[in-house]
């Protein structure tokens, strides 16, 4: 079987998900930079990947699927024979699908909106949104208490959906200092088996 290409740009916290995703599940992967920077997502070679023009999409021997959280369901259900990723039964299912929620919303309106301002300059209110990041922040510390990941009693793609922004919040100058139980979650996740960091970039606290 050929390596799946993903189309990838470094900083990105919702390409860091695919990246992380393909290497927790031990698949090869090839690499294809996308440089966001120069408007390569606006290329009509890229727009017939993804038609919204965003990172990340992945070919897998010719099935593309465009949008993070999509590929980590695709690729739990692909290459996933325990089932622990994505669990099949209803209540598992469920647990998981509230946290790609809250990933797709809270925390990205929150701590990745944050680090959008500091890293790539975008024109959001600061003070509104580190509220907001800190407010699911708060929320996610109270889960974590007892707890040794979002979803389930093992990791799933609940936390690696979660993960990228809250690892880089400081970035965007959202301390996590506060916050006891999301920290020894990150640890947890960052010791997992195929671990991939995001590269840190100089913006937000001094960590």
């Amino acid at each position: 079987m050929n390596a799946i290409k993903l189309y990838h740009f470094p900083t990105s916290g919702h390409s860091h998900r695919a990246q992380l995703m393909l290497s927790l599940l031990g698949l090869e992967s090839e690499i294809h930079l996308v440089d966001l920077a120069n408007g390569a997502q606006k290329s009509a070679e890229f727009l017939a990947l993804n038609a919204f023009g965003q990172v990340p999409v992945i070919d897998d021997n010719g099935t593309i699927v465009a949008d993070s959280t999509a590929i980590l369901v695709y690729l739990a259900k692909t290459y996933d024979a325990s089932g622990k990723w994505l669990p099949a039964d209803a209540d598992g299912a469920a647990q998981v699908q509230r946290w790609l929620s809250v990933a797709s919303g809270q925390i990205n309106n929150g701590p990745a909106r944050a680090r959008l301002i500091t890293v790539f300059g975008a024109g959001f209110d600061p003070r509104d949104t580190i509220d907001r990041a800190h407010a699911v922040l708060r929320v996610m510390d109270t889960h974590l208490t007892g707890r040794q990941f979002l979803a389930a009693n093992h990791a799933t793609i609940a936390d690696v959906a979660a993960y990228s922004y809250i690892a880089h919040a400081p970035e965007g100058n959202v301390s996590l200092e506060g916050y006891p139980n999301v920290r020894a979650w990150l640890a947890r996740i960052e010791g997992l088996e195929g671990f991939v960091p995001m590269p840190a970039t100089k913006a937000g606290l001094v960590v």
